[in-house]
């Protein structure tokens, strides 16, 4: 029982450790260009058409799924508010940090696994490059530009996939649905998607490399840091969505905007 407690513990105090080390190596440590540049195009660049696709057809469903039901009471133009004000206060940020968890952590997990196993991060201290510097902070600065961006492009192709689902599907006339997005999508809703967004950012980073960092017993030790990355940086982007979602909602109430 009280190892069951003090594992937790043990490893919410890792994590913490591990981001006090990046804020030094932010302020203290050597810039890398390079590897920034490389990590920005990786995890930002390179997850756009699975965000984006994911994003879109979330928008799609939940916007065929709202539209039976409001139908049943003649109330399909207030669709496109529901979707926009779902997509950018739950389901946009949940959804993009779920979808970089399995691309992006996994992949940050596996390959500071594979240089941890053959010791190239042992090389890296024996040439005094810190391996927080050259390896953690690059990936840090890079998912926290990018979450926040592909949650935007996320939300805005659901919006889109919505669009085209209620006018052009469901005859619903196109002033109605923009004026309905407008009345129930404010600037609060985009803060709290962007505030959501560099939450997740730092939980799947910091859980990836930490991961990474602690793989041992060569290729099979890799692949279980690799899944333990996946289903922990899911399960906290799970978990800290509610405790978000109950904080943003005091401090950035939801409410209908009339235009």
């Amino acid at each position: 029982m009280i190892k069951a407690i003090k594992a937790p513990i043990e490893y919410l105090g890792e994590l913490v450790f591990l981001l006090i080390d990046i804020f030094i190596s932010l302020f203290r440590g050597k810039f890398r260009a390079k590897q920034f540049i490389e990590q920005l195009a990786e995890i930002g660049f390179r997850s756009q058409p699975v965000v984006i696709v994911t994003g879109a057809f979330t928008g799609a469903v939940l916007a065929v799924q709202s539209l039976f039901q409001f139908k049943l009471v003649n109330m399909e133009t207030i669709g496109g508010g529901l979707v926009s004000t779902s997509m950018f206060r739950e389901l946009g940020p949940t959804i993009t940090a779920l979808m970089l968890a399995g691309r992006v952590g996994s992949s940050i997990a596996a390959e500071i696994g594979t240089m941890k196993v053959t010791e190239q991060i042992d090389a890296l201290r024996s040439m005094s490059v810190h391996p927080i510097d050259y390896l953690v902070t690059p990936r840090f600065l890079a998912i926290v530009i990018s979450t926040p961006l592909l949650i935007a492009a996320s939300c805005g192709f659901a919006n889109l996939a919505s669009y085209v689902v209620g006018v052009h599907i469901f005859k619903i006339d196109a002033p109605y649905w923009t004026y309905n997005v407008e009345s129930f999508t404010s600037l609060d809703d985009i803060i709290v998607a962007m505030s959501k967004g560099l939450v997740f950012g730092v939980l799947i980073v910091l859980i990836s490399c930490h991961q990474g960092l602690k793989a041992s017993n060569g290729a099979v030790g890799v692949g279980r840091g690799t899944t333990k990355a996946m289903v922990y940086s899911s399960l906290a982007v799970l978990i800290v969505n509610f405790f978000l979602s109950l904080l943003m909602q005091k401090i950035f109430p939801a409410e209908f905007i009339a235009t």
